[in-house]
């Protein structure tokens, strides 16, 4: 049978409320009955034998994970999955302790770290999405705690680190690719602008046909959600107009999929009447027909990355770039028809 708190408490000849506060971290609290119930924890076996460690100084052999976003923002979105994979995976070499952490709003999300970090039950964090708004990393800076971002840093702080992929410069080459391919009537379909991922791939976009003299068409440019469904709504919105695009850059993967269902279902051949272009997971990419063309983004890769330097940190390693850049590459797949160009 598992050792209770009133198992501990009988043991230590304290209250289970004393033993409650010890397993909490509390203050006020004299180091004789704190030594007992440490004692009683290590004798009875109580399990996970990591807890009475972290209620030493050193806390919890652990490491958080939070995206900075809303479940129905995450939902359906493949990169979330692959990458906590990889971080899993690292975690439990170094013989860490993950945890997943889910909020129902950034101001919630910022409690619960606070709360996590006063109680000494995590050693760091990464964060799998960098949000415009860096007021977050601004508040968790001033708690000397190592965070690692996969995704832009703009801010200058002590303790955020970012580890991410060129966007701007991957949308502009992706963009470019079509502009090569004789495509002059070029549209977006992207993600809300709330995350500096969003912001560059856009960005890149707009630059490119900025570059090349080309028209820049804001009601080609559409915000499409986080779901599936307001993605398909949008690619349905970008055919239905009198002129249509001969080309569209999708910057995720679900963009990718609405703009394939919204073919299917129209009766639009791509690449013959729709040349399609964008970010795309390989496994998801070879479900496509015709396959994307694309780039690769490295997920695991970046995942380990994240880890690694988390990790460097948590060991005091301070000298760490503040920054590291992940590369990439397009992969030339079907997905692209090449037009005469006029």
């Amino acid at each position: 049978m598992a050792v209770t708190i009133y198992d501990i408490a009988k043991h230590a000849g304290v209250s289970k409320s004393t033993v409650s506060r010890v397993l909490n971290n509390q203050a006020n609290l004299s180091e004789t009955s704190k030594r007992k119930v440490l004692q009683a924890i290590e004798e009875l076996n109580y399990q996970p034998s990591k807890l009475a460690r972290a209620l030493t100084s050193a806390g919890f052999d652990a490491i958080m994970v939070i995206s900075n976003r809303s479940t129905k923002t995450t939902t359906g979105n493949p990169f979330f999955s692959e990458i906590i994979h990889a971080i899993s995976a690292e975690a439990e070499q170094a013989d860490f302790d993950l945890i997943l952490q889910t909020a129902r709003n950034t101001k919630d999300e910022l409690k619960k770290c606070i709360a996590k970090i006063e109680e000494k039950m995590i050693k760091g964090i990464i964060m799998l999405s960098s949000p415009a708004d860096e007021s977050f990393f601004e508040k968790l800076d001033n708690y000397n705690i190592p965070i690692v971002v996969t995704g832009k840093v703009e801010g200058t702080y002590r303790n955020v680190y970012s580890v991410d992929t060129d966007n701007f410069g991957d949308s502009y080459a992706l963009t470019k690719h079509l502009v090569e391919s004789g495509h002059r009537h070029i549209a977006c379909i992207h993600a809300p602008l709330d995350y500096h991922v969003s912001i560059d791939r856009v960005s890149g976009f707009r630059s490119c046909l900025f570059d090349h003299h080309l028209d820049i068409r804001n009601d080609w440019i559409i915000n499409s959600g986080y779901s599936i469904e307001d993605s398909y709504e949008a690619a349905l919105k970008l055919m239905s107009g009198p002129e249509k695009p001969t080309a569209v850059f999708a910057t995720d993967d679900l963009k990718v999929l609405s703009i394939y269902k919204m073919a299917s279902d129209l009766g639009y051949n791509i690449p013959d009447d729709l040349s399609v272009i964008g970010y795309n997971d390989r496994t998801i990419s070879s479900f496509l027909a015709p396959p994307l063309t694309s780039i690769d983004i490295p997920i695991t890769q970046l995942g380990k990355k994240a880890t690694h330097l988390l990790f460097e940190l948590i060991r005091s390693n301070k000298k760490q770039p503040k920054s590291t850049l992940i590369k990439t590459k397009m992969i030339e797949r079907e997905s692209i028809r090449t037009l005469e160009q006029t």
